[in-house]
């Protein structure tokens, strides 16, 4: 069972749905636009390659019960939005619950990755998984910074993480 996935559920615009292979090509122009992953340091330059080895952590995670990325569908259009979800990480060797989000670039700056965040602490709250949830950030990735802020999250820390500057915000219950 994976507890973390937020299968069957919905905000306002967007149904919550497992990741499967068969979103990979829609997935696929997140890595063709370089300011999609311009703070990230240790990716594959190769667009496919890049997504291959995302979409291959995240079935790794829904074996594990790591949690997993969501894929994020519009109610209006069906069609792939970004993905986001509660994932189990470990950072400074302690165990932390964070909510990742990601949107496609066509969807950038309409709402989207807060609307999905603030639904995953939402659920997580509210399914007790735990009493504090984290975003791991690129210390220059301010769009997103703000995605956390507008979520209720502040600036805890700053740290590395996968040889990446990121600052770990958070909320507590």
């Amino acid at each position: 069972m994976a507890k973390y996935l937020l299968e069957h559920q919905a905000s306002e615009r967007l149904e919550f749905r497992k990741l499967t292979e068969s979103d990979f090509e829609a997935w696929l122009p997140f890595y063709h636009n370089p300011k999609s992953t311009q703070y990230w340091e240790g990716l594959p330059s190769d667009p496919k390659t890049a997504c291959q080895v995302q979409f291959d952590r995240i079935f790794e995670r829904y074996e594990n019960d790591l949690g997993g990325m969501n894929a994020l569908v519009s109610k209006s259009t069906g069609k792939l939005v970004g993905i986001c979800g509660l994932l189990v990480q470990t950072v400074n060797a302690l165990e932390e619950l964070e909510i990742g989000y990601s949107v496609l670039p066509e969807y950038w700056l309409q709402g989207y990755a807060f609307e999905a965040a603030q639904k995953c602490k939402l659920f997580a709250f509210e399914n007790n998984f735990s009493d504090s949830l984290i975003s791991i950030i690129h210390v220059d990735n301010v769009p997103s910074q703000k995605v956390a802020l507008k979520n209720g999250m502040h600036l805890d820390k700053t740290t590395t993480y996968k040889d990446n500057p990121v600052h770990i915000f958070r909320v507590n219950t």
